[in-house]
């Protein structure tokens, strides 16, 4: 027998008894309405605008918080340099356990927990900081104190002239990064479904 058709054929058995992308996105919805922020994942529109002010030959760890089933994972996965690192955050296992099985890039790691420990994440990853962080989570409707949380400690991790990438559905979301963030530009996507707020927050710590 020709082991490596056997596992082939294993594999794609495998993958395909997982839950098509849009399938998995509307369980998740359904299961913790509060830390997905929309039913429907990001547009194209709303994918390339929100990563068009990124460097990415001086990218070397993009992080994203609440990456759902990788509708921005892929696209991010494809400009970053071969040395990069994208580090995907959920604390949504369902999520995690998708994202591992079908992105297969050494570059990425999928893991369980909370924005709130970025920190700590990176830390236990090698990590000393993130040039670029993004996030979808809707942080109008996080348990209180949260959202407040995961502000301070994405400033706290941001290296030098990176910028904190935010993507939300309500104007409110300006309140929780404005205390760190004082450069922080805004444009709106009309086309998205819903309309969508874009923000970058730009880091000016000194070098």
């Amino acid at each position: 027998m020709n082991t490596s058709t056997t596992r082939d054929t294993a594999t794609r058995t495998r993958r395909a008894s997982l839950p098509t992308p849009w399938g998995m996105f509307f369980r998740g919805f359904l299961k913790h309405p509060v830390m997905v922020g929309s039913v429907i994942p990001s547009s194209d529109r709303l994918i390339a605008s929100m990563l068009a002010p990124v460097d990415w030959a001086k990218c070397k760890v993009f992080v994203e918080y609440g990456p759902g089933v990788g509708t921005f994972c892929r696209p991010i996965l494809e400009k970053m340099a071969p040395d990069a690192r994208l580090i995907a955050i959920d604390t949504n296992p369902d999520f995690i356990g998708y994202l591992d099985a079908t992105i297969l890039d050494s570059r990425f790691t999928a893991v369980e927990g909370s924005a709130a420990d970025v920190a700590q994440i990176l830390a236990d990853l090698g990590l000393d900081g993130a040039d670029y962080v993004l996030s979808g989570l809707p942080f109008s409707t996080l348990p209180s104190g949260v959202g407040a949380r995961i502000a301070t400690a994405t400033a706290q991790v941001m290296q030098p002239g990176g910028a904190f990438l935010v993507y939300q559905y309500s104007p409110r979301v300006r309140d929780f990064i404005a205390p760190h963030f004082a450069r922080i530009d805004h444009r709106m996507v009309w086309w998205n479904v819903p309309p969508a707020q874009l923000y970058w927050a730009w880091s000016d710590k000194p070098a």
